[in-house]
């Protein structure tokens, strides 16, 4: 039966992330998936009531709703002094399908697309089943998980369309300064090359403001979402910000894959951007928190080196006992505590371990003290 199956999708293999979370089970700690353990703000949830109850229950325009595009055109002016308007906004059903649009709408055969390695998963696969080719760009531990502009450079063909960034960083929490972000827009505009920035993780910053790529070039399409903002993971919404001649072409693609983003949840996220903050802010502050007992812990354990990450809520650390990642996680799973093998996110990930501290500090202390007791039995490298 399957070869009734395009070959395209045939070729494609599950998430290692969801393989991780389908091992565990109802005890287990569950440190493998990037999502918060808070609910949506109150009043945002009230307003979902209200908007279904007020009849907002139809189809709505496929760009989005008009308050909603202006409201989050609004939050994110800072990054471009004042220059973002609603005519720049699409709303998304998540940031994935918003990612997959901007590869269908801009990718074709032959072309190349230079993703992080490791990387969010979703990244080399979106780019396959749109016709084009991955091509991986190292992110380091040596390094503190940011581009190497000297590899970045030599990665780059006449092939090359796109280059996907992403700060914070998903597996690895790493966030890019000025100076970095700045170094990869010189290189993209000499080249004529379309930045993705992935910025989902803007608001879980810790060690200053998010710095994003839409301060620095008109050449970019920013990502984002309101799943990890607002803890609204389930909901699947999210906004891409680009130039209107982009966006013209973006809503092709959006229409014949989705038609427009749900109404009633597009309502209570206008009330999420414009109403108060401080949930934000204290989940944030929790995350940090959760942060700097997560990476004591595990830099505690003998073999383990854990940088600290700068923003959204991952540990990153890599381990040199002699195992691999995959049977590592394996063995954890086996314990009851659930993680993710850093090669889940590429080849480069390997000898990492992916932790989400999105979880209670006793979750979390419980899974460090699964952690120890395991690797306490594994010899390491010689």
């Amino acid at each position: 039966m399957t070869g009734k199956v395009a070959q395209r999708i045939r070729n494609l293999e599950m998430s290692g992330i969801r393989k991780m979370f389908d091992l565990a089970s109802s005890n287990s700690v569950n440190l493998g998936l990037g999502e918060p353990d808070f609910q949506p703000p109150s009043h945002v949830v009230e307003a979902l009531v209200d908007a279904v109850r007020c009849g907002h229950n139809k189809y709505a325009a496929t760009l989005g709703i008009m308050e909603l595009r202006d409201a989050f055109a609004k939050q994110i002016r800072g990054y471009r002094n004042g220059d973002v308007a609603a005519e720049n906004i699409m709303v998304t059903v998540g940031a994935s399908q918003g990612l997959m649009a901007i590869n269908q709408t801009f990718v074709e055969g032959g072309d190349e697309v230079l993703v992080p390695n490791p990387g969010f998963v979703i990244y080399g696969p979106q780019a396959r089943l749109s016709g084009g080719r991955a091509v991986g760009y190292s992110l380091t531990h040596e390094n503190g998980f940011v581009p190497d502009i000297d590899e970045l450079q030599s990665l780059i063909t006449p092939k090359t369309k796109m280059m996907v960034m992403n700060t914070p960083g998903n597996p690895t929490g790493a966030t890019m300064n000025r100076e970095q972000i700045k170094a990869v827009v010189e290189i993209a505009e000499d080249k004529d090359i379309i930045i993705v920035a992935d910025e989902v993780y803007d608001a879980i910053t810790y060690d200053g403001g998010h710095n994003s790529f839409l301060q620095h070039s008109d050449n970019v399409i920013y990502v984002n979402s309101f799943s990890k903002t607002y803890a609204m993971t389930g909901w699947r919404l999210g906004c891409l910000a680009t130039k209107k001649e982009y966006i013209d072409q973006l809503m092709k693609v959006h229409y014949y894959t989705v038609a427009c983003p749900p109404t009633p949840l597009q309502k209570a996220a206008v009330v999420a951007l414009t109403g108060p903050q401080d949930y934000v802010e204290t989940m944030r502050k929790e995350y940090a928190k959760r942060r700097d007992y997560i990476v004591g812990r595990i830099n505690d354990i003998e073999g383990f080196d854990c940088l600290k990450p700068g923003g959204a809520f991952y540990a990153f650390p890599k381990f040199d006992h002699d195992i691999e990642d995959v049977e590592l996680s394996m063995r954890l799973a086996k314990e009851g505590l659930i993680c993710t093998p850093g090669s889940a996110f590429g080849s480069m990930g390997r000898g990492h371990l992916r932790f989400a501290y999105s979880a209670s500090l006793d979750n979390i202390a419980r899974g460090m003290d699964i952690l120890e007791r395991v690797c306490k039995e594994i010899p390491l490298r010689k």
